[in-house]
C-alpha cells in the first residue's frame, strides 16, 4: 500500500477528513452481467430516492462541495464525480459500462456519495500520496476531459505531480485494462455512509469481480 499524507492547508479547511485506502492485486476485465445487475439495483435505488435539485444534498456530496467553496472553487461548474454520476442516472441517462475496475468504484461512489480515487497503484511515482490543493496554472489532465484547472481543488500528488481530485482522476494513473495494481482512496470529506462499511463494500467487490488477492485495507484520519 503507498502511504497516503495529507497537507496541513486541506486539514484546516476540512477537518473531518478521512480516506478509506484499498489495495490489491487485480485482474481488471470488462464487467460481467452480475456485477452490472449490482449497479443497476442501486441506480434504482438512486433515482427513486433523489431528485435532480437535491442530489448535491446528499452529506458526502454537500461536504465535497463546500470544500471546493472554502477553497475557492465553483462546485456548480467542477461537479465532483458522485454527483456527476448521480445526476446522469436522475436524469435518465444511465451510467457507462465501462470495466471491472471502473464500475466496481462508480458503484461504491454511488452508494457512498463518496469521490472515489481508482488508481494504477504501478504509475504512481514514489512510495507516498498526499493530498493538497490544487495551485494556478498547476498541469492536470482529467481522464477524458484534458487539461483541467485545479486551482482550488483538493488533490492529491505523488512524487511527479497531481494524479487525482474529486471531479476526475488523472490520465497518466487511471485504470487500464493492463492494471494489475490498485490504490484506491474513498475520499471522505463529510460522512455519508460509514467508511468502514464503504471500504469493506469496494474490498468484497474487487474479491468477487476482480478476483483480487493480497488486499490490504486502511481509515487514514487527520
Amino acid at each position: 500500500m503507498i502511504d497516503v499524507r495529507f497537507s496541513d492547508e486541506i486539514v484546516r479547511h476540512c477537518p473531518d477528513l478521512q480516506v478509506g485506502v484499498v489495495a490489491a492485486q487485480v485482474t481488471n476485465s470488462d464487467t460481467s452481467d452480475e456485477l452490472w445487475a449490482e449497479i443497476e439495483a442501486e441506480a434504482t435505488r438512486i433515482g427513486q430516492t433523489y431528485e435532480l435539485l437535491a442530489v448535491n444534498k446528499r452529506p458526502a456530496i454537500a461536504a465535497t462541495r463546500r470544500l471546493y467553496k472554502a477553497l475557492g472553487k465553483d462546485p456548480g461548474r467542477y461537479r465532483v464525480a458522485s454527483e456527476q454520476l448521480c445526476r446522469r442516472i436522475i436524469r435518465g441517462l444511465g451510467l457507462y459500462r465501462l470495466t471491472t475496475l471502473i464500475d466496481a468504484v462508480n458503484l461504491v461512489s454511488i452508494a457512498s456519495g463518496y469521490p472515489i480515487s481508482g488508481l494504477d497503484a504501478d504509475r504512481i511515482a514514489g512510495p507516498v500520496m498526499e493530498m493538497g490543493v490544487g495551485r494556478h496554472g498547476e498541469e492536470y489532465h482529467g481522464i477524458g476531459r484534458g487539461l483541467l484547472n485545479i486551482e482550488g481543488m483538493p488533490v492529491y500528488r505523488d512524487a511527479m505531480g497531481g494524479i487525482a481530485t474529486p471531479t476526475s482522476d488523472e490520465e497518466r494513473t487511471k485504470f487500464t485494462p493492463d492494471t494489475r495494481h490498485v490504490q484506491i482512496c474513498i475520499n471522505g470529506f463529510g460522512e455519508e455512509m460509514p467508511m468502514p462499511q464503504a471500504v469493506d463494500l469496494m474490498s468484497r467487490l474487487l474479491i468477487r469481480y476482480a478476483a483480487a488477492t493480497e488486499v490490504e485495507t486502511k481509515i487514514i484520519k487527520k
